[in-house]
């Protein structure tokens, strides 16, 4: 027995020295800039013992010791090493020396989903502010994220904002757009128009793509991946910045802002404005773009605090928004150096550049954040949200004694529309090549030519809440509320009458024969809430309301080694259609089609040591089709019978090794995809194809790395996805009336088909040497193949079809170069001067396809590709020089 109470003494003292000899340590992690430098890596010297930063560079750590060393770093920047004691444990602010690298991780915040390297199991990338400000130039913002595996992105026409991205074979409608946690995608087509936010580089402070399921806990279906765009607040550090940007065919970009810190009083503000214009690289693509951004936060006390953003760019751009044919491209070049710029949307009216297709949009997004510490270990995060878009794109629509728009009798010897002549034929006039003079001046849908635009407003509502709960030092949960009511506004316009006198609609059934005496003008409202009720509509007018109801829950667990999750949502969307013209009043509304849907998704991750992990996901998504699919061939039809949701079973497996300079993530990933709902072109201009049971599996292999040797830093990564389709469909094909066409339920052979629309194979490797603290070199190369066009099942309507496969397009490799130069104009005044060189070799290569013709024995082909055969060409080079002064 006294053995015993010796024993029990002896444990006792161990464990009561355990205690007193335990250290709290905190501090902040920032960088260069003084910015929070999110997850930076904090050990105790000599230990296992480590942490993380959280979102906004702080770190608390516990040392079983009353003094000693802590350790910060990061890949791409220099290790820190810091002193701390019994009476020293608040380190405060520790800057680490930037070596122009990536953020790796972010951690969550509010009800902002971000993955955290080692410990959140999904496949990750991110990009902080520093290399967006410096690296995208005049490029478009989802370009950025070109750097990631299995991402592909390209300009599309090359209009300005009308970029869009891909991620592991899936278009931006299957891939989850968020903005601090707030979705953006379209509640009726999941679109996202990059025109809308082409002013979010200059907001942003980091963006994080999480490939396959993702780390949020909404019940969205994020198919391809996430983008969560995590942007500045109004807790800055106080100061001011001025920079201005000169680029290629005129590009200028002037940028302003200035944040007052957090003050005495608890509140702080920030303010950016930005002016951007150019004539465009693509040929009549002239552009002019603002953008605003107003933060205002408040912390109320220790436990309450709010933050009030508010963000918009109004713009409007010139279009080439329809892909021509190669041999076109041809024509106005040569057969071997055909003329990318090509663009027969435009010309020149009474002097000026005047273009068919023009966007003009305003999309501002308003939130409040409201975050409430209720105790140590738990808390409710809030954030109401409004969005208002008003605008559209404007068309062309009627014709000139029957020769439609893209008939180039109506162009002249440079393929530039006749836009002169045709005011001139409108108003009355003879013009000879044009047949018969007119005996009227009055324009309608079918005689003479006129520029509509086809108007898709918005009024979008919602709140996301998220309680938090730390039920132990290992377990949480968390559960919430997604809550959005939105209504979609569709109608057309008259935008320009082209020199005729007056416009007649006859397309309302409840005020027939209408005279148009107003017209709008295709320029952005700078006012969200302008009244569009009383613009006089033509043709269709129609509201797609859709009501979302989503519930959600999360539970966590976290050790030193291991992290596991398992989160499950679930959604109701409501979709109701209201047609104003082609419905009497009083029979104008459907009813609600209700459908339900939902997810569940887990993953764990295991630390095996401090440089190696490994994880693995699954998850299985039950999504809603999109509005067309609930009401197909643009009628208040409701169709319940038959219809189905869209079924998503992704998998997932990665591993990690991390040291100080150099660190290294693979990942494997199969997504299938069933039951699939699109809609189609289809036999003849104006026709659709309807489809439904379409299925597709994306399998692929991710690779990316980065090491630092001394000055030089390199990053790489690497692709190699296969995307196909799994067996054969049915659609049916409707007419520009909505009539069935041919036989309903036509058998389409698509089995084993490739999926089109992106590279599946992609690779890159980029260079940056760093001479001195001040002057740094970057370069890389990106490499595309394996590319198919964006073609639509319906090029395959026999089992030849089949055989022949997706039309393979060459593959091609990129260029881009960059120069930093940082310097001090005084104590508290610096600058930065960047040059950014895009497709440094001028390389011609085709970055999108939108036909399936494949080359025979008599074909003219241009690198083996048949003439016939629509595409878009990338941009040749480009150049893009910034200087930015900070205060």
């Amino acid at each position: 027995m006294k053995n015993f109470k010796n024993l029990l003494l002896v444990a006792l003292f161990f464990a009561t020295a355990a205690v007193f000899g335990q250290t709290k340590i905190t501090g902040k992690v920032v960088d260069e800039t003084n910015q929070p430098l999110p997850s930076a890596s904090v050990m105790v010297k000599g230990t296992t013992n480590g942490t993380s930063t959280d979102y906004d560079g702080n770190f608390t750590i516990t040392a079983n010791s009353n003094s000693g060393v802590i350790v910060v770093s990061f890949v791409g920047y220099n290790k820190k090493e810091v002193s701390f004691t019994s009476s020293k444990t608040s380190l405060g602010t520790i800057q680490l020396t930037e070596d122009a690298n990536t953020l790796d991780e972010v951690v969550i915040q509010g009800v902002i989903d971000v993955a955290k390297d080692r410990e959140t199991p999904v496949a990750v990338s991110t990009i902080k502010a520093a290399e967006i400000e410096e690296k995208l130039g005049s490029q478009e913002f989802p370009e950025i994220l070109k750097s990631t595996p299995s991402v592909y992105a390209t300009k599309s026409g090359g209009g300005f904002g009308d970029s869009r991205i891909n991620i592991r074979g899936f278009n931006q409608e299957n891939v989850a757009i968020l903005i601090n946690g707030v979705p953006v995608n379209d509640m009726e087509n999941g679109r996202v128009y990059w025109s809308n936010w082409a002013g979010l580089s200059d907001v942003t402070s980091a963006m994080q793509v999480q490939r396959g399921l993702g780390s949020s806990k909404l019940a969205i279906s994020s198919v391809g991946g996430t983008i969560n765009v995590i942007t500045k607040t109004s807790q800055q550090k106080e100061g001011a910045n001025v920079s201005s940007s000169f680029g290629n065919d005129g590009y200028m970009k002037y940028v302003g802002s200035y944040s007052t810190g957090k003050l005495d009083n608890g509140l702080s503000a920030s303010f950016l404005f930005s002016r951007t214009q150019g004539d465009g690289y693509v040929d009549g693509t002239k552009f002019l773009g603002y953008n605003y951004f107003i933060g205002v936060g408040y912390k109320i006390n220790e436990k309450h605090s709010l933050e009030f953003t508010f963000t918009g760019a109004p713009q409007w751009h010139h279009q080439r928004s329809y892909a021509e044919k190669l041999s076109l491209y041809q024509q106005f070049g040569t057969s071997n150096d055909p003329n990318i710029k090509f663009n027969p949307a435009w010309g020149m009216y009474k002097g000026e550049e005047f273009s068919l297709r023009r966007n003009f949009y305003h999309k501002p997004v308003m939130s409040l954040n409201y975050d409430w510490k209720i105790s140590d270990n738990s808390n409710l995060s809030t954030v109401l949200y409004a969005s208002w878009g008003r605008g559209g794109g404007s068309g062309p629509i009627g014709d000139v004694n029957n020769i439609r728009d893209y008939d180039f009798r109506l162009r002249d010897a440079q393929g530039r529309v006749r836009f002169d002549d045709i005011a001139k034929w409108n108003a009355g006039g003879n013009v000879p090549d044009f047949g018969a003079d007119r005996t009227s001046t009055i324009n309608d849908r079918k005689n003479g030519l006129t520029r509509r635009a086809s108007m898709n407003s918005h009024n979008w509502y919602g709140v996301i809440a998220n309680f938090h709960k730390d039920a132990s030092d290992n377990f949480s949960w968390d559960v919430g509320v997604d809550l959005r009511t939105y209504q979609g506004i569709h109608y057309r316009v008259v935008s320009n009458l082209l020199g005729a006198t007056g416009y007649t609609d006859n397309r309302d059934k409840n005020n027939p024969n209408r005279s148009i005496t107003s017209f709008v003008d295709p320029s952005p409202s700078f006012n969200p809430w302008a009244n569009i009720t009383n613009q006089q509509k033509i043709e269709y007018y129609n509201d797609g309301n859709v009501r979302w109801l989503g519930a959600f829950g999360q539970v966590e667990y976290k050790n030193d080694d291991v992290s596991a999750f398992l989160q499950g949502g679930i959604s109701q969307q409501g979709f109701q259609r209201i047609d104003y013209f082609n419905l009497l009043v009083g029979s104008q509304k459907s009813g609600y089609e209700n459908l339900m849907g939902g997810n569940i998704k887990g993953g764990m991750n295991w630390n095996i040591n401090e440089a190696h992990n490994v994880f693995g996901n699954a998850g299985y998504y039950s999504k809603q089709p999109f509005f067309g699919a609930v009401y197909p061939n643009y009628n208040n039809n409701n169709t319940s019978v038959g219809l189905t949701n869209e079924k998503i079973l992704g998998l997932e497996l990665g591993y990690g090794y991390r040291s100080e300079n150099y660190n290294v993530k693979v990942n494997a990933y199969r997504t299938s995809w069933k039951d699939r709902f699109q809609r189609t072109g289809g036999s003849a201009p104006g026709n659709f194809v309807d489809f439904s049971g379409i299925e597709q599996v994306h399998t692929g292999l991710e690779i990316e790395s980065t090491g630092r040797f001394g000055k030089l830093t390199v990053d790489a990564m690497l692709s190699l996805g296969n995307y196909q389709y799994v067996g054969n469909v049915t659609g049916t094909e409707y007419d520009q009336n909505n009539a069935v066409v041919g036989v309903s339920g036509t058998t389409y052979y698509l089995d084993k088909v490739k999926v089109g629309d992106a590279a599946q194979t992609t690779a890159r490797i980029g260079f940056t040497y760093k001479v001195s603290d001040k002057l740094k070199f970057d370069i890389s190369q990106f490499y595309a193949a394996s590319l198919y066009p964006s073609i639509s099942a319906s090029s395959f309507k026999t089992q030849v079809d089949n055989t022949q496969g997706s039309l393979k397009l060459p593959g091609y490799a990129l260029v881009d170069a960059g120069v930093s130069y940082k310097f001090n104009l005084s104590e508290k005044v610096n600058a930065r001067f960047r040059l950014n060189v895009n497709n440094l070799m001028d390389t011609r290569y085709i970055s999108d396809g939108f036909t399936n013709i494949h080359a025979t024995a008599g074909s003219t082909t241009y690198k083996g590709i048949d003439v016939n055969n629509r595409v878009y060409f990338g941009y040749g080079r480009t150049w893009n020089a910034s200087m930015k002064f900070s205060f």
